[in-house]
């Protein structure tokens, strides 16, 4: 599986979010589409005034434990330091970390996210690499994105070697 290892600086991000499971998302209740929906009924940046509109963030944080625990999902934008939210907006971090970079296939966005995830799971069931779980995140760049013929970067935070 093909990766890249990069340093990233701390984010402040500013959104909405969800509390789930991936054990949850794998039936019928699952969270993250009604989300998504809620993403898309526009509005948001609107309310955020983000640093960099075009960049869309998938935080993965507050992971309860691993894998199998539950964890918050914030969609959001790069705040402004002085942006302190409304009553509706999470506050979230990307911690300054080491990351392994992934890139999907191109495709259908939902597909091949899920596709990623999944190849990203198996990964590190078998790697010497070792997650944190401090904070994972898909980007999206809004400017370029067709839905229907998608890329999209993965980052996953690890244990420097």
């Amino acid at each position: 599986m093909n990766y890249e290892i990069t340093h990233m600086p701390a984010v402040e991000l500013a959104g909405i979010k969800i509390r789930t499971s991936n054990r949850r998302e794998s039936g019928p209740d699952g969270l993250i589409p009604s989300l998504w929906e809620q993403y898309g009924q526009g509005g948001l940046s609107a309310k955020l005034k983000p640093i960099h509109p075009q960049l869309l963030y998938a935080l993965y944080t507050e992971y309860e434990s691993d894998v199998n625990g539950d964890y918050t999902l914030l969609l959001g934008h790069e705040r402004d330091l002085g942006f302190l939210g409304e009553d509706a907006i999470g506050i979230a971090s990307i911690p300054e970390a080491t990351y392994l970079k992934f890139t999907t296939q191109r495709g259908p966005v939902q597909q091949v996210v899920i596709q990623l995830w999944q190849e990203i799971w198996a990964f590190f069931e078998n790697s010497e690499i070792k997650r944190t779980y401090t904070g994972d995140f898909e980007l999206y760049n809004l400017q370029d994105l067709n839905s229907a013929d998608a890329v999209v970067d993965v980052y996953i935070a690890v244990e420097k070697h």
